[in-house]
């Protein structure tokens, strides 16, 4: 939806008020072939619902879910208003984009849009700018060296056993960049990966490299390939040895961490694409929420809530600012991430954080609250979510189950006898980059000393219940360092594995 061109944009636009540069913004799409005539009505009353006003200067009028039938191809028609227009409530909207989607395809634009929605610079240069190429460059991204590795060639949580399919998911994303054509892909499917270690595998091809990338795929949980395990894999287009530079980035272990269980903003940010701008919102973030934890561990007396996203399509702008609304009316600090999407805890009473977790329907958030009324505040988040966010809520029945957890207990090592020969221990992981293969490894060939049934969850994540003897599900809990995760032993040697279990974690998993 960003391969724009100059039909797209319409810099030094000049307008009146909101109700004309709608006008404007309608007229072009339907211009353009985007939608049918009548769609404008629907923008116009689409605002009187809710503001489209985003921040920083941006504004995304769109129609409303019922003249989605009117949109004949996804689109967008962006207009640059250097005096600025008038959008309610105090604001002005210097840039404005128009969406024409017809499902939830908006979703990925306004995620890829987040860079600009939450850097002050990089907004403020595209007002200024009258350029269509640098225009282009700072909305896409393209202007921080994304011409090697960018968020759009990084897929995380892909649910696949096949190291060929994420070899050929990310020789799609080449090409979608420009980056290789069809003889690149014929050869890398066709050429054996390379391990690596620790999971890692590398792919490339000898033709149809056009120009120096890097894509990325990472797996939703470990497997095998040949006997040799898989969790990701980069495919490479190298067209001299100017991208050298960053492949020596993947000889580092701290790196190779990163890439097995990091955001999508950390992988940019160990690549030296993001450094800047993610220093800046980790420092904006720790002072919104300087009583959450930086590795976002629940602290004694927060609450988590972990719901699914039932509309139909996702959080667009209606019911994100509902949901806005909703975390408002609390004191407490509350924090949320999109776990089907692996990323980072954001604010979760900013408009622009929520938009740039890109929730799809199905995708599943967990918002932790501290503060007194945090219980209160997450479960009025639980249940307008469960509503619908003013949509009528679709799925109800095929969605995971939410759930609420109040972190009453101290996070220090317990093991605490149940009933009969079941034995229960809470135990904090302290191993720098978490459970990755290794100290997975190391607890799983401890807890397979034991004869008695034994299951793990990871109470951060309000995780079910898994066989703790079984790698790959120790691997999929996700465990970062300072997760909690609960162990129930079951047998006649259940205390003797729990206290077991807990030297091991203590002791580090061999780390």
């Amino acid at each position: 939806m960003l391969n724009l061109s100059e039909k797209n944009v319409h810099l030094s636009a000049q307008a009146e008020n909101k109700q004309e540069v709608i006008s404007l913004a309608a007229n072009a799409l339907e211009q353009a072939g985007y939608v049918e005539s009548g769609y404008l009505a629907g923008m116009l009353e689409r605002e009187t619902q809710t503001s489209t006003y985003l921040g920083n200067g941006i504004a995304i009028p769109h129609g409303t879910v019922a003249t989605r039938s009117m949109v004949k191809n996804t689109g967008v028609q962006i207009f640059q208003f250097p005096q600025g227009i008038e959008w309610g409530e105090g604001n002005k909207a210097y840039i404005v984009i128009a969406i024409a989607a017809r499902s939830d395809e908006h979703l990925s634009l306004l995620r890829r849009l987040t860079h600009v929605l939450a850097d002050e610079e990089a907004a403020k240069k595209l007002v200024e700018t009258r350029d269509f190429t640098e225009f282009k460059a700072i909305l896409t991204g393209k202007s921080r060296d994304e011409s090697i590795i960018n968020s759009e060639t990084i897929n995380l949580n892909i649910d696949t056993k096949s190291l060929l399919t994420l070899t050929a998911i990310n020789a799609g994303e080449l090409q979608k960049q420009s980056a290789v054509d069809n003889t690149f892909i014929s050869e890398v499917i066709s050429t054996s990966a390379l391990p690596l270690g620790q999971g890692l595998w590398i792919t490339d091809a000898l033709v149809g490299n056009k120009k120096n990338a890097i894509a990325f795929s990472r797996a939703s949980a470990e497997f095998t390939h040949n006997g040799k395990k898989v969790q990701g894999v980069l495919t490479v287009s190298a067209i001299n040895d100017q991208i050298n530079q960053k492949l020596t980035y993947l000889l580092k272990p701290e790196v190779q961490q990163i890439l097995l269980s990091g955001t999508c903003d950390q992988i940019l940010t160990a690549f030296g694409i993001l450094s800047t701008n993610s220093t800046q919102e980790n420092h904006s973030n720790k002072t919104e929420h300087s009583s959450v934890q930086s590795n976002n561990t629940p602290s004694v007396g927060s609450v988590i809530g972990l719901f699914t996203i039932r509309n139909e399509h996702g959080l667009h702008a209606r019911p994100t600012a509902l949901l806005i609304n909703e975390a408002k009316k609390f004191n407490a600090n509350i924090t949320v991430e999109n776990i089907s999407r692996n990323t980072a805890p954001v604010n979760a009473k900013s408009l622009i954080k929520i938009v740039g977790l890109g929730a799809t329907q199905g995708h599943r958030l967990r918002f932790v609250a501290e503060g007194d009324d945090a219980m209160a505040a997450i479960k009025a988040i639980g249940q307008s979510i469960a509503a619908g966010l003013g949509e009528t809520p679709s799925m109800t029945s095929l969605l995971e189950e939410d759930s609420i957890e109040e972190v009453s207990t101290t996070v220090a090592p317990v093991a605490e006898e149940i009933t009969g020969n079941s034995v229960e221990g809470v135990f904090v992981i302290t191993n720098e980059h978490g459970l990755h293969a290794r100290p997975a490894t190391a607890l799983v060939n401890e807890v397979k000393k034991y004869h008695s049934s034994i299951a793990v969850q990871n109470l951060d994540r309000l995780n079910p219940l898994v066989s703790a003897k079984s790698l790959m599900k120790i691997v999929a809990l996700g465990a970062v360092k300072g997760h909690r995760l609960r162990f129930v032993a079951s047998g006649e040697d259940a205390q003797e594995a729990i206290e077991g279990i807990g030297n091991v974690i203590e002791s580090g998993l061999g780390e």
